[in-house]
């Protein structure tokens, strides 16, 4: 099979129409379609069903795309070591982590990265799904728990817990609570019971709302969870290492907190000389280092 047609059938797969597969490319589409017919008779098969809304992959062309992926995954990595042989640190980083941690705490500390490497782009991918490091989804990880995938160089960076916290303004139109039972004249703001999210912050959710409460507020991810709290919507359970970066939030209720949420960076056995690896993950723990010191003082 002629590699150019397979690296035209994986785009096709991969967009799923002919259009955005032809932009990715920078062919007509006309010429896409081209290449997708002449691979499609050099198999005698089908590989997609068309339709009005874009393409399907039939199962020949299911079993094709497998196939290209990992053809894909293993280029990328000997591009990667490639690049990695230079001495400037520069090329794509995918970096997969939470969306409260990416959008919280990382994105806001990326500048100092990318004042010290401008060259670098990174692909910041926030999702809650675990995505698989050793068949490349991503290059490195930051996770809410220790990984459990093997082949992986994995690092503790520092440990997080869920408290609760308001603004000032808020908590001076409506008191402030002294102790748990204090919730129930307050709202609360928190992520969805139904939201993918570590154990102990589900299990101290569904503790504060099994209580009496007077309203609530919940939403799928931390980031909005925040911005409920920061114009003064409530009372919300946030991950402890908002405070350093939104001096306005107030702790309540001190002795309310969920138990410890390990986070770790990890990335593949494969790319542990990686010059771009090694650059991100020095800064990641220069920022918790300098995380701890902003809380200890």
């Amino acid at each position: 099979m002629d590699w150019d047609k397979l690296r035209i059938f994986h785009a096709v797969a991969d967009a799923g129409s002919l259009t955005h597969a032809g932009d990715v490319l920078k062919l007509s589409q006309s010429a896409v379609s081209r290449q997708i017919r002449a691979l499609e008779e050099g198999l005698d098969s089908i590989l997609f069903h068309r339709h009005a809304r874009g393409l399907i992959l039939t199962e020949q062309g299911e079993l094709l795309f497998e196939a290209t992926k990992t053809m894909t995954r293993t280029l990328e990595s000997a591009a990667a070591r490639i690049r990695d042989a230079e001495d400037e640190v520069f090329g794509e980083l995918r970096v997969t982590t939470t969306t409260g941690f990416g959008t919280l705490f990382l994105a806001p500390r990326l500048p100092s990265l990318y004042a010290q490497y401008p060259d670098l782009k990174i692909d910041l991918m926030l999702e809650e799904r675990v995505l698989d490091l050793p068949m490349r989804e991503a290059d490195v990880a930051i996770r809410m728990k220790e990984p459990s995938q093997a082949d992986l160089i994995r690092k503790r960076l520092m440990t997080v817990n869920m408290r609760l916290y308001a603004t000032a303004e808020y908590l001076r139109a409506n008191g402030t609570p002294t102790k748990l039972d204090d919730l129930a004249d307050f709202r609360l703001i928190s992520q969805n019971i139904t939201s993918t999210q570590v154990s102990v912050g589900a299990q101290l959710i569904r503790e504060l709302n099994a209580r009496p409460l007077r309203s609530s507020f919940t939403v799928n991810n931390y980031f909005g969870v925040l911005q409920a709290v920061l114009n003064h919507l409530g009372i919300g359970l946030l991950p402890d290492y908002v405070s350093e970066d939104f001096p306005e939030l107030v702790h309540v209720l001190p002795d309310v907190a969920s138990g410890d949420i390990p986070v770790y960076l990890a990335y593949p056995e494969e790319l542990r000389h990686s010059r771009r690896i090694g650059a991100f993950r020095d800064f990641v723990v220069e920022e918790i280092v300098a995380y701890r010191r902003a809380r200890q003082l």
